[in-house]
């Protein structure tokens, strides 16, 4: 029970961090609905997912990988383009004028799949995602056996509580923009696009210059 209580704090702890997820799920909530958030957060889940599955089988291997100082700097500069793309492209283009019609919008399974694509990406290309399984995971390693069904506990919390607090988030947007109008759409969507915008660059200058 221990291990369920451990799992969902640290899954907490990562809920309330503020960053370009955060935003990301929450402008694409607002915007264009439930299901759009929902698709980016999936994105991100299955991000989680492969990272805790791919360190857990090669975490000798990835710790290693990690220590190596062009890691960081790579990770970081290919992260902050991302970022820098995404939060350009949200600033320069523009919401449709009714709402109702991004709903509709995103049936398409090529609109999906962008969504579900800009939350993988979001996640797997930032270090700190990276830095923070490997270090999870590799800690556990030294006293707990990663295979054995205390992990599987501590690591189904944590993804059962990131799931569920990312779900929160899209719901709790979704009745926001009830009470939006189009020009707060618009102003939200400049907003949120310069904040990932700025990430971005203050990601690539930390990873290159500090």
């Amino acid at each position: 029970m221990i291990e369920l209580w451990n799992g969902i704090l640290v899954g907490l702890a990562l809920s309330i961090l503020v960053g370009p997820i955060l935003f990301s799920i929450i402008q694409r909530s607002i915007e264009q609905g439930v299901k759009a958030g929902l698709w980016v957060a999936f994105g991100i889940w299955i991000s989680d997912v492969l990272f805790i599955v791919g360190i857990m089988f090669g975490v000798t291997h990835i710790s290693k990988l990690i220590e190596s100082p062009l890691f960081e700097p790579v990770l970081g500069v290919l992260g902050g383009f991302v970022l820098v793309g995404i939060g350009a492209g949200m600033f320069i283009s523009k919401p449709a004028e009714k709402m109702e019609e991004e709903d509709e919008g995103i049936e398409s399974l090529s609109s999906q799949w962008r969504l579900w694509l800009e939350g993988f990406l979001l996640n797997t290309i930032n270090p700190f995602s990276v830095i923070f399984w490997t270090g999870l995971i590799t800690t556990r390693s030294v006293n707990t056996d990663l295979f054995s069904t205390n992990s599987y506990l501590f690591f189904g919390a944590v993804l059962g509580t990131i799931i569920f607090t990312d779900s929160l988030k899209v719901f709790l947007a979704e009745k926001i923009r009830t009470r939006l109008k189009p020009h707060h759409i618009l102003q939200m969507r400049k907003f949120s696009g310069a904040i990932l915008f700025i990430f971005g660059i203050v990601m690539m200058i930390r990873v290159t210059l500090i």
